[in-house]
């Protein structure tokens, strides 16, 4: 199991909270609300301190960045993406939405076919906040299903004490370094590189999103990052590799 770290910076955003629903008896309700209003491109030290069986990054000193897809497989989007990756000889792993792998069976594949990795994102990209831990738990065991990984990132980050204690056994938890922000309305290309660009270091974990809300962005910031990288000397492999 690799140890967890991150960072912090304001950033707007709609709706994406990047941690747990904070349910011990010393974190008070004015903290919980922090989550709500404060959206932020990496994780503040307190989070990570506060849930450290979570993957917040991977090991240091090897000169390499984890990209990460939430919410695909998406049949236009998608192969766009590993289009891209192949260029910089890219891998990544792609946090996967059960009902979207049904669908979409011959994209999923080719994610598969390209070398890279996937990841179980539930089957109906629950939010963990609104849901028991059996029906949460439930719903990721229905992805499992299709997509047979041993990584499990939550939908919006947003999970419970109860559902980490049930998942774990079962999988790593992966969560995040650095939030590119895509998927924003608020945000502009120029700010989800910049999100990514200005903050990212050696071990981090990079969260876009292969996904419709997501592409205009996505699509833009992605080649940039990959050559600003690749540039720097930073290899891109999977979350295992």
């Amino acid at each position: 199991m690799h140890s967890v770290h991150g960072g912090s910076k304001r950033v707007s955003s709609s709706e994406y909270n990047f941690s747990t629903n904070l349910t011990q008896k010393s974190v008070s309700q004015d903290f919980k609300q922090y989550f709500c209003e404060v959206k932020s491109a990496t994780v503040p030290f307190f989070i990570r301190i506060l849930f450290p069986s979570l993957v917040w990054h991977m090991p240091r000193g090897r000169r390499r960045i984890y990209l990460t897809f939430d919410d695909g497989p998406h049949p236009e989007i998608t192969p766009k993406v590993l289009s891209m990756l192949e260029k910089f000889n890219a891998k990544a792993t792609f946090f996967c939405v059960g009902q979207n792998v049904d669908r979409f069976p011959e994209t999923y594949q080719m994610i598969l076919d390209a070398g890279h990795k996937t990841g179980n994102h539930s089957f109906n990209h629950l939010k963990g906040w609104n849901e028991t831990a059996r029906s949460y738990v439930d719903n990721v065991m229905k992805a499992q299903l299709l997509i047979q990984s041993e990584f499990f990132r939550p939908p919006y980050g947003r999970i419970t004490s109860s559902q980490i204690r049930r998942l774990k056994p079962k999988f790593r938890i992966i969560m995040w370094s650095v939030l590119s922000y895509d998927f924003d309305k608020n945000t502009s290309p120029e700010q989800c590189l910049s999100n990514v660009t200005d903050h990212v270091k050696d071990g981090d974990i990079v969260v876009f999103h292969d996904s419709e809300k997501a592409a205009k962005n996505m699509l833009s910031t992605l080649p940039k990052v990959l050559e600003d990288l690749t540039t720097k000397g930073f290899a891109f492999p999977t979350l295992n590799g």
